[in-house]
This record gives C-alpha cells, sequence and structure tokens, in this order.
C-alpha cells in the first residue's frame, strides 16, 4: 500500500453541505474538512462576533458521557478540576495531566443529573485529541463507563445577542447562568445548551442530534444578526480573549501554572492534590514556574507566528512564542508566548523574530480586550 492511499479520507461535520452552500472554504483540521472562512472574510465575521452573534460549527469536538458510581471522585485522579464539588447542571473547565502534571488536553466537564445510582459527566474535549483523550480515561479508570456521543453535533452561538438571538428560538434559554448547563426541547427533540465560550463573549454551545443540526443551524442564521464564523475568526477571537489554543500555548510540554491556569485548580484540590504531576505542579505553585505565558502587542503591522523567537532588546534570547495574528478588535497585531519568569514583566519590550529580522513588541496582560461573560443571567 502507497503511503497516499493510506492517507485516511477527512470525516465532515453535519453541517458539510450547509457550508458548502454558504460559500465557505474548506480545510483540514483535526482530520475533519472544516470551513475556515465564509465569503465576507475573517475580519467581517470576527467583528460581527464581537458586536452581534456568530454560529460556528464545532462538531468535530469529542463529546462523551462518564458514569459509574462515585464518578466524580474519580475523574479527579486525572484532572486537577474541582470535580467533586460540581451541582447539577454545573460546568468546570479543566485539563487532563500526565504524571509529570504537563496538560494532554484542556476539556470542559458537566455534572448530569445522577441517573440509576450512577454519577454522570458530560465531557466535551478537543477535536484532535479526542481519542486519544478518551483511550486514556477509559485506561485510567477501567472501573467506569465511558460512552463516545458520535450521534451529537455542537454548535456554538458567541456574541452580545447571542443570548437574545437564542432566546427567540429556545425560551428561558437567557435565564441560563455563566458556566452552566440545561436540556430544553425544540422542535421535539431535546438538546443541552451551556452558557460560556471560547471567545470572550457571552455565548452557549449547543449539543443536539447531528440529524437535527443542519435545521437547527438554518433558523438561527435566518435571523439577521447571526453570521456564520469559521475557524480563522475563532482563532482571532480566542487570541484576543488571551485563551489557549491546546498543542500551541498548552501542550505536553507545559503545566497549568506556567501556562496561567491556576485559577481553574481550587483551593481544595492545591492541598489535597490526588491527580497526576500534583508534587510537580505544587511546586510550581510554591516556588513559581520558571517561564510564564504572556502577551504581547507588536509596534508594526506584520503579525508574528508561532515559533518566533522573543528576544530582549541586547539580544538575549528569552521565550518562543505559541500564538500570533491580526487583532481586528485592536487593528494590530498580537502574540502570545512563553519568557523566562523574571522576564515576564508587563510593559517590558522585546523584539520577536520575524523572518530574520527584529520586529518591536511589549509585554501585554491578557486578555486583549475584555471579557463580557454574563456571571448571572
Amino acid at each position: 500500500m502507497s503511503v497516499q492511499s493510506a492517507v485516511l479520507p477527512l470525516a465532515r461535520t453535519p453541517l458539510y453541505d450547509l457550508h458548502c452552500e454558504l460559500g465557505a472554504r474548506l480545510v483540514p483540521f483535526a482530520g475533519y474538512e472544516m470551513p475556515v472562512q465564509y465569503p465576507p472574510g475573517v475580519i467581517a465575521e470576527h467583528l460581527h462576533t464581537r458586536a452581534g452573534a456568530g454560529l460556528f460549527d464545532v462538531s468535530h469536538m469529542g463529546q462523551a458521557l462518564f458514569e459509574g458510581a462515585h464518578a466524580l471522585r474519580a475523574f479527579e485522579r486525572l484532572a486537577p478540576g474541582d470535580i467533586a464539588t460540581l451541582h447539577s447542571g454545573q460546568m468546570r473547565y479543566t485539563q487532563l495531566l500526565d504524571a509529570n502534571g504537563q496538560i494532554l488536553d484542556d476539556l470542559m466537564v458537566t455534572r448530569l443529573a445522577d441517573e440509576g445510582g450512577r454519577q454522570r459527566l458530560f465531557l466535551v474535549v478537543n477535536a484532535a485529541s479526542k481519542e486519544a483523550d478518551f483511550a486514556h480515561i477509559s485506561a485510567a479508570l477501567p472501573g467506569f463507563a465511558l460512552t463516545p456521543l458520535p450521534q451529537l453535533a455542537l454548535l456554538a452561538l458567541q456574541g452580545p445577542q447571542a443570548a437574545e438571538v437564542l432566546e427567540n428560538i429556545v425560551p428561558v434559554v437567557s435565564r441560563l447562568a455563566f458556566m452552566r448547563s440545561a436540556e430544553f426541547e425544540f422542535d421535539g427533540f431535546r438538546l443541552r445548551i451551556s452558557r460560556s465560550g471560547y471567545t470572550g463573549e457571552d455565548g452557549f454551545e449547543i449539543s443536539l442530534p447531528a440529524a437535527k443540526a443542519e435545521a437547527f443551524a438554518r433558523t438561527l442564521l435566518f435571523d439577521p444578526r447571526v453570521l456564520p464564523v469559521g475557524l480563522g475568526a475563532r482563532d482571532s477571537l480566542r487570541l484576543e480573549a488571551g485563551l489557549c489554543l491546546c498543542g500551541h500555548d498548552i501542550d505536553a510540554t507545559t503545566d497549568p501554572v506556567e501556562a496561567g491556569l491556576l485559577w481553574s485548580i481550587s483551593k481544595r484540590r492545591r492541598v489535597e492534590g490526588g491527580f497526576p504531576g500534583f508534587a510537580r505542579v505544587a511546586e510550581a505553585i510554591a516556588r513559581g514556574p520558571a517561564r510564564r505565558r504572556v502577551g504581547f502587542i507588536l509596534d508594526g503591522k506584520a503579525p508574528a507566528r508561532e515559533g518566533a523567537e522573543i528576544e530582549t532588546p541586547d539580544g538575549r534570547a528569552i521565550g518562543r512564542l505559541t500564538s500570533g495574528g491580526y487583532a481586528p478588535s485592536l487593528g494590530r497585531p498580537i502574540a502570545m508566548g512563553y519568557v523566562a519568569a523574571q522576564e515576564a514583566i508587563v510593559g517590558a519590550a522585546v523584539n520577536l523574530i520575524v523572518r530574520g529580522k527584529p520586529a518591536p513588541a511589549r509585554i501585554a496582560a491578557t486578555p486583549f480586550t475584555p471579557h463580557a461573560y454574563v456571571r448571572r443571567a
């Protein structure tokens, strides 16, 4: 068999035909054909999401059900998040860690209502690592049932008008609080809606049967306040919001402390531990990490990309970029990366090496644009 014939074909989400109809430019991403942008373009899609409501197809991500007696405490053996104290319908952002306390993936964990004496968790993991994540969870916690849910699609509606738009279709959904999830009924079927988001804006994630996804998406797009948005604007939106992209800003070479994710580890977990790599994470908390993730605002117009070296003005290397691009909301390029902890001073001048030439920049606090999450509905 040739190498070419051994390459697996790209998968398609339930909205593939709709993407084609809308004129999307499709690209390979995490094994799927995904829309990177639509005819209006990345900048227009980005700015529309900041002002109105953007609709994202995130059906490529991995959804699964984890269940069993004492499933909440069990899951804490894999992740540093405070899972055991979750109430039904409450969500947590956390990470799967390896034995060194470094990040295999980040994920969202929601507690569902108990059923038949079993505690249940709804998991959403990243597309590129979903098979590895599910295998890791199953191998580490063999006494529990992990059921992937490929029959479900996942949509995200993000932006300041998202709640009003969705309320017209699913009444009372706007009462949902931030980082909460609940089931709703629409057109005779059930869907699970959570309130969070990867853009820094108020927004919702809608998990629903794949067979119903296109019709539901069309209903949302019928509202003139909603624009379809591709991966290009999804990336620029999350970068402005200072949010990590797994496989880039966080991976198996980074721990939650240096990544600026200590907020996702509760005081109880910092004391009790019980998750992989706890000793290393606890040491980083106590002594401070050797490096830190920081933001950068560039002086010029040319963006600096992942992998660019970070230098002090006198030419001393202090780190590398993990994300970078143009920020439409700011009208200038921005970036994120890791620098030695003693160099992580907001306002400090640095050079980002772009095609062998220094691009002047300064270290900036993140997020670059304020988060607009609705803390109370």
